[in-house]
């Protein structure tokens, strides 16, 4: 592997070399594909690629470039995101038989904001059927392969984002966070993910999950890359009243500032019970590095996870099912298994249950703030364990299913829930070679503080520049 392949650079730093004309848009997207063709047989990690459609718009973007006409921070910069993303004209299946042909007639907000940075389109990346699953399996297309170990999960639901990122098949992709759908492929796959305050990006033209709970946040090589595409997407959206407007933050200034005089709270319980033993060690190291750096650690205790986790399950439920209510009477039979079986569980929870569990939301977030005053982040797993196997998760609509999806997403979904930002960091590899990643959780629109924190943590480490090697998969 050389390490001039442009595809092996980040996203910052190929935006800057493409801007400079140290590398052309139709060289970086050449190797992208150079990469998919080689790679994508083994992960499954593209819905669709587009390669005539992505060299000329490079052609173009380069002839724009030698004119004077700089379109924006990504100009020429080739990406591809998880194929529930509406982009006009284009078939956009969200991972479903249901939607398989599907052309979208609008394009998605988020999408548009980095197409008006300049972007250029690979093509579109799988996905768990209707993002509704966390490990990356899909009855229709086929699992999404992790490529540090070809045998093993992505995580999901944006699987074909934290592979294909990985591999380095795209400088970053978009991906989305109901239940950990961000943080999980970024913790299997070691790479970045930033989970975003309920919000912080407008959610207008992604594929809705739960209304109450989704968000829109990108997967990618470095937390300075995350900083980049936060702050082209944030701010407000005249076709979505939820996306909160006013100034938004110099995301790419705070990566620049060290641990120094931040204080990360490392919970007593929950977060660090029942972890397996390299996680457990991780942990222990990622403790030792932010003390290192100048951050102040002390022990948080955090109210009741427990039923957080049980509070988000519930409302996840509920919301999605009532968006799938049509499909599941006039098309059940063209849903996977699990899907299904999980639709139609939030069909027979009680309407004053879900009442209860969002008018909790708001007393549960002012116990959090309260537990966490004077702490700037909280430190917490992603998971209890590095990926397992596609053969061991992929249990379907068993009786199992419902216990195994509660083991891998009991880390995630309290952050969920409260609507918090969550920024998910590689932080260690396990003794078989699996990556582990932990999260920091902030404060509400407190994104800066943990990019701030977790581009520190990556300038003294050095997992995240990793890449996995063909063979090794």
């Amino acid at each position: 592997m050389s390490a001039t392949e442009p595809a092996l650079l980040s996203l910052t730093e190929v935006a800057t070399a493409i801007a400079r004309k140290r590398v052309s848009s139709r060289e970086v997207t050449q190797s992208c594909l150079a990469r998919i063709a080689q790679w994508q047989p083994r992960l499954n990690a593209f819905m669709a690629i587009e390669a005539e459609q992505a060299l000329a718009a490079a052609d173009a973007a380069d002839a724009s470039l030698a004119k004077g006409h700089h379109r924006g921070a990504l100009h020429g910069v080739p990406l591809a995101h998880k194929d529930m993303y509406y982009d006009v004209g284009k078939v956009v299946t969200c991972g479903s038989k249901i939607r398989r042909d599907w052309v979208a007639t609008t394009t998605a907000t988020s999408l548009q904001r980095l197409k008006d940075a300049g972007t250029i389109r690979l093509g579109s990346l799988q996905m768990v059927e209707f993002a509704y699953g966390p490990t990356g399996h899909n009855p229709h297309y086929g699992p999404v392969h992790n490529p540090w170990n070809v045998h093993h999960i992505t995580g999901g639901s944006s699987s074909g984002s934290g592979s294909a990122v990985a591999a380095r098949l795209t400088f970053a992709a978009l991906g989305s966070d109901t239940g950990g759908s961000i943080r999980m492929p970024a913790h299997f796959c070691g790479v970045t993910g930033l989970k975003t305050t309920v919000g912080r990006i407008s959610r207008a033209g992604a594929m809705p999950l739960s209304q109450s709970l989704d968000t829109v946040g990108p997967l990618a090589r470095t937390v300075e890359d995350c900083a980049l595409l936060l702050g082209l997407m944030a701010g407000a959206d005249a076709s979505d009243p939820t996306a909160v407007g006013g100034d938004v933050p110099d995301y790419m200034a705070a990566t620049r500032g060290s641990l120094k005089g931040l204080t990360v709270g490392l919970p007593t319980a929950f977060y660090v019970d029942d972890l397996d033993a390299d996680t457990a060690r991780i942990l222990d190291e990622t403790v030792a590095i932010l003390k290192r750096e100048g951050a102040q650690v002390v022990p948080v205790e955090l109210p009741e996870q427990r039923q957080l986790t049980a509070a988000c399950q519930f409302v996840l439920a509920v919301e999605a099912a009532a968006f799938h209510k049509r499909w599941m009477i006039e098309r059940p039979q063209d849903y996977g298994a699990q899907v299904l079986m999980r639709l139609q569980n939030g069909l027979a929870m009680p309407a004053v249950s879900y009442l209860e569990a969002m008018r909790w939301r708001g007393p549960a977030l002012a116990a959090h703030l309260a537990a966490t005053d004077g702490v700037d982040a909280v430190l917490a797993p992603v998971a209890p364990a590095a990926a397992p196997t596609i053969a061991e998760s992929d249990v379907g609509n068993s009786p199992d299913a419902e216990a195994m999806i509660q083991r891998l997403t009991r880390f995630t979904r309290p952050v969920n829930y409260l609507g918090l930002p969550s920024l998910a960091i590689p932080a260690g590899f396990t003794a078989a070679g699996l990556p582990v990643g932990m999260q920091l959780i902030g404060r509400p629109f407190d994104e800066a503080t943990l990019l701030r924190a977790g581009a520190a943590f990556q300038r003294a480490t050095d997992f995240h520049a990793r890449c996995p090697e063909m063979e090794m998969a």
